[in-house]
């Protein structure tokens, strides 16, 4: 009898890795050399967006026109990556696993019944840059802010990479999102995926079950607790741990 492979797809910022405020940093920087402003970005909540659209709130509220910002949006990510790696060498914004990540990941890696794939809102490059950072190796598709700059476009690209690479027969319905923040359920939901939400990035179980995922966890740190959870959204049974 056939086992069932099921699709995760991870987000990274808040659900694999602690950021530490590398790709602000670097944001910052990239935005003032091709730009030369960066609206508010001290305060600007990062949470669960891909930096397309980080960028493009940020000069709506300097007053610039969408064209204006797409005219020179591509120029952003050659000083952005250029920055990004400054900032991951620097011990302060170095991104660090989240806890009980490595293990799990070796876990699921050995484990039949999951592929694994990234659902980033980070452009490819910095997603590459910033898991190296961390010491995360287990990923080698996915799709990423650089695709598109709308979240609820991402799942179909992941699936259909991950469906090219391992010669499995995916279906975006089928696929299971890991995030952290109330977007990476929307986009789930966009897409008539399933979403097992964690509260490690900032919003808490109260705010995430709000958004009606398939599941919650605290957090990854007990992989007994996440492979059960995990079977428990592939049943369509709802709980929160």
């Amino acid at each position: 009898m056939t086992v069932p492979v099921h699709l995760l797809l991870f987000d990274i910022d808040g659900t694999l890795i602690e950021p530490r405020g590398a790709g602000r940093v670097a944001l910052r920087s990239a935005m003032l050399d091709v730009y030369g402003q960066t609206g508010p970005i001290d305060d600007h909540d990062f949470r669960g967006k891909t930096d397309p659209w980080i960028v493009r709130d940020l000069l709506r509220c300097c007053g610039w026109a969408d064209e204006e910002i797409d005219a020179r949006l591509n120029e952003v990510w050659e000083p952005y990556l250029r920055h990004l790696d400054d900032a991951l060498e620097a011990a302060a914004t170095r991104p660090t696993p989240c806890r009980g990540v490595p293990a799990l990941l070796d876990r699921l890696s050995a484990d039949g019944r999951y592929e694994l794939a990234l659902l980033t809102g980070n452009v490819e490059e910095g997603a590459t840059r910033k898991l190296r950072a961390a010491g995360i190796s287990r990923f080698d598709v996915g799709a990423f802010g650089s695709d598109s700059e709308h979240r609820a476009d991402l799942p179909p690209i992941a699936v259909a990479r991950a469906a090219r690479r391992t010669g499995l027969s995916f279906r975006v319905e089928e696929a299971i999102v890991v995030g952290d923040t109330p977007e990476d359920v929307l986009c789930a939901r966009a897409n008539h995926a399933r979403v097992l939400a964690v509260a490690t990035g900032g919003f808490d179980a109260d705010d995430l079950r709000s958004h009606e995922p398939d599941g919650v966890l605290e957090d990854l740190a007990d992989s007994d607790s996440v492979m059960e959870a995990l079977e428990d959204v592939i049943a369509g049974t709802q709980e929160v741990r």
